[in-house]
């Protein structure tokens, strides 16, 4: 995905460079202090993703996003919690409060990623089946078809997957993971565990045995549970 990066502070521009640099699907075409110089950008319509600051000055980030001819996919990186409803009305991707942990810009450009292969996916196209965590300093390549089940420890995770005897620590939220992993493939059956439900092996007394693991089935999300193990019998 080709993507600009708008904001009037040096420091902020360099580090959403940053961050985007170690995301191998994203590719910066330029960066912009203020939004009029993007204009000439935008119009070669070589854009597919927007970092955008708010509070700058002349034109701000919203109107900026009101003045465009064609709709892109946007994400507001700024200072300002008070903004975060124009940016819902504008239908941007995310709001990122500055500064911003990397698994945050993550979770926020991965998003951006499935909207956009949505947008251009031809019939017959594969759906993506991946993502990207930060993990040990490295961006590490997480195949849904793996994924065992997802443990939740305070502000980290733990992915367990059938191709490795070691789970993918990475710093993300229960919240996040169930964002990003397909819905109706996984459920989250506790406060602390989303888990794959091709990999149920049987469940007795509250409890799912789940490849080598078993975790509890919390009384809150039973009924969920249930109704789509009752589904794919169907």
């Amino acid at each position: 995905m080709n993507c600009l990066i708008i904001d009037d502070e040096p420091l902020a521009r360099d580090l959403i460079e940053d961050n985007v640099r170690q995301v191998p699907f994203l590719k910066l075409v330029a960066k912009c202090a203020h939004p009029m110089e993007a204009m000439d950008i935008f119009a070669t319509g070589q854009v597919d993703l927007i970092f955008l600051d708010i509070q700058m000055p002349g034109v701000n980030g919203v109107q900026f996003l009101q003045s465009l001819s064609r709709p892109v996919l946007s994400i507001f990186i700024t200072a300002y919690e008070k903004f975060a409803l124009e940016g819902y009305n504008l239908d941007v991707v995310d709001y990122l409060l500055k500064p911003v942990p990397f698994d945050r810009f993550l979770k926020a450009v991965n998003k951006a990623h499935e909207l956009y292969n949505l947008r251009h996916q031809r019939i017959g196209d594969p759906i993506p089946d991946f993502v990207f965590v930060h993990a040990d300093y490295n961006l590490v390549k997480v195949n849904f078809s793996e994924v065992v089940m997802v443990e939740g420890l305070k502000d980290y995770v733990k992915i367990f997957l059938t191709t490795s005897p070691r789970p993918v620590i990475t710093r993300m939220s229960m919240k996040a993971v169930e964002d990003v992993l397909p819905s109706g493939k996984f459920v989250r059956v506790h406060k602390s565990f989303v888990i794959a439900l091709d990999k149920v092996i049987s469940v007795r007394k509250g409890k799912i045995r789940i490849g080598v693991h078993e975790v509890p089935l919390g009384d809150s999300y039973a009924d969920k549970f249930y109704q789509l193990i009752r589904a794919g019998q169907e």
